[in-house]
């Protein structure tokens, strides 16, 4: 393969991921934190650790772990554990352990160089490695997720009442309000946020086939030690070995994805509503967000796009961790536990990009009432027809029939081209005829006004909201 530096004319080549194609987490922090060095300095960190246990356990050395944690200093300025270079010596034997600790024991004097890896298997450290870092990111995204569910539940109380359409299927279905909305949303971010905080993340110690013969060998109690290395790198203990079993790794995929699906869901309404033709919504408005490059009078919702795109890409990553776990073979699978690491690199990724824009959509939300008023009226009197249906039918000649003529009248107007208010004065008119003298009373008029204004036929949506808030709060406390 052609070198592209070579190619380009350059001296040397990056070849880091950055995010260019990737623009929905293309952020320096979120891609430092999951990036290469990352787990690299996490490596690094588990062996340090796990040199400080086999020494307070009497399984190393005096002096041991203080000369593997010079070593890991020392060897990270001088560039010893380059991640580039690792990536290519992984290659040998399968996965970036290995060159690691060849490298680490290289960089070790004694009487620490005997305590590096030891009793540990290349699986035990990888897989502790992500979980630090996944533990590490996962802090990130619900730095962004908490506040983004404190917006949504001020959006839900202050607007639990404003008029809104609610639409099914695209179409216009019965009044609503936007307040429901916020809440319908609130739920779900609050969902994700819940299952994220809810995560363990188990450190992994099992030896070369989940036995740890290796520790018993050496005089050691395995889950003993395993529980002071997980307490020493801030990980949580685990039950037994897990490695192959992939249940924390699918675990945090599926909540990773939850942020993602949560925030797609707010991002697909607000794509829709933020329409010129809609208006109801409006983005958070920015210096340089949302241009075009053709059409300068445009204002691309561009944090939703970048939400949005999270929000597909994330599925398929989580398929395959669990494609992974469903072709895991014997006690330590080839090739399967290999397409888990780029997966669940990607899944915190997206999870932290649509996490961090979703926190700056959902704070700086432009909301229009007077659009969803205007566009609650669309649909006219028709957009209440349950509600005639419900309270009249009982007081009309022919009943529901009665009722239902009054309302075709109103149909048979809007498809000959009326507007809302033509319609509203046919329906008023038909339901006129057909409700009986006695039941309709001289305050009649009055009760027609009540009964077709779409803002008087919410249901229980500010019950909901207020329940929802209830609940949201209690789970806080």
């Amino acid at each position: 393969m052609t070198d592209p530096a070579a190619s380009s004319g350059r001296t040397s080549f990056d070849p880091a991921d950055r995010g260019l194609l990737s623009p929905a987490w293309a952020n320096p922090a979120l891609a430092g934190a999951t990036g290469d060095d990352a787990i690299v300095a996490a490596m690094l960190e588990l062996e340090a650790s796990w040199a400080e246990t086999l020494e307070a356990a009497g399984l190393a050395e005096a002096g041991s772990a203080q000369a593997v944690r010079t070593a890991v200093r020392q060897g990270t300025t001088a560039g010893t554990y380059d991640g580039g270079h690792l990536a290519q010596a992984a290659q040998g034997g399968g996965n970036p352990v290995i060159p690691l600790v060849k490298a680490l024991r290289g960089a070790t004097p004694d009487p620490g160089k005997s305590a590096v890896h030891k009793g540990l298997t290349s699986q035990d450290v990888l897989d502790s490695a992500l979980m630090l870092v996944a533990q590490r990111a996962v802090a990130g995204i619900l730095a962004d997720l908490s506040p983004a569910a404190e917006a949504l539940a001020q959006l839900a109380d202050e607007h639990r009442t404003t008029p809104q359409v609610a639409r099914t299927l695209t179409q216009h279905s019965l009044p609503s309000s936007f307040g429901l909305k916020a809440a319908n949303w609130l739920q779900g971010v609050a969902h994700a946020e819940a299952r994220l905080a809810a995560l363990d993340f188990p450190v992994q110690c099992g030896g070369a086939a989940g036995t740890n013969a290796s520790l018993v060998a050496l005089g050691g109690e395995p889950a003993a030690l395993a529980a002071d290395w997980a307490h020493r790198t801030g990980l949580d203990a685990a039950v037994a070995p897990w490695q192959s079993f992939r249940g924390p790794i699918a675990d945090l995929a599926h909540a990773l994805a939850a942020v993602t699906a949560a925030a797609g869901h707010v991002a697909n309404d607000v794509m829709l509503l933020a329409r010129p033709e809609i208006a109801e919504l409006g983005e958070p408005l920015a210096e340089g967000r949302g241009g075009s490059s053709a059409m300068p009078q445009k204002q691309n919702p561009a944090l939703s796009v970048l939400i949005r795109s999270a929000a597909l890409q994330a599925p398929a990553q989580v398929m395959q961790i669990e494609v992974a776990a469903a072709l895991s073979e014997d006690e330590r699978t080839g090739g399967a536990w290999h397409t888990e690491w780029p997966a669940l690199r990607e899944l915190l990724r997206l999870a932290g990009g649509a996490a961090a824009s979703l926190h700056e959509l959902v704070e700086g939300l432009r909301v229009f009432p007077d659009a969803m008023r205007r566009n609650l009226e669309l649909s006219g009197p028709l957009l209440v027809s349950e509600r005639v249906m419900l309270e009249l039918s009982g007081v009309a000649e022919g009943g529901r029939a009665g009722i239902q003529k009054a309302v075709d009248a109103a149909l048979a107007a809007a498809a000959q081209g009326a507007d809302p208010a033509d319609q509203a004065r046919v329906l008023r008119k038909e339901l006129r005829a057909v409700v009986r003298p006695d039941a309709a009373g001289e305050d009649f008029d009055a009760r027609l006004d009540e009964l077709l204004d779409p803002a008087n036929y919410q249901g229980d949506a500010a019950g909901i909201v207020d329940r929802v808030l209830a609940n949201y709060e209690d789970k806080r406390k």
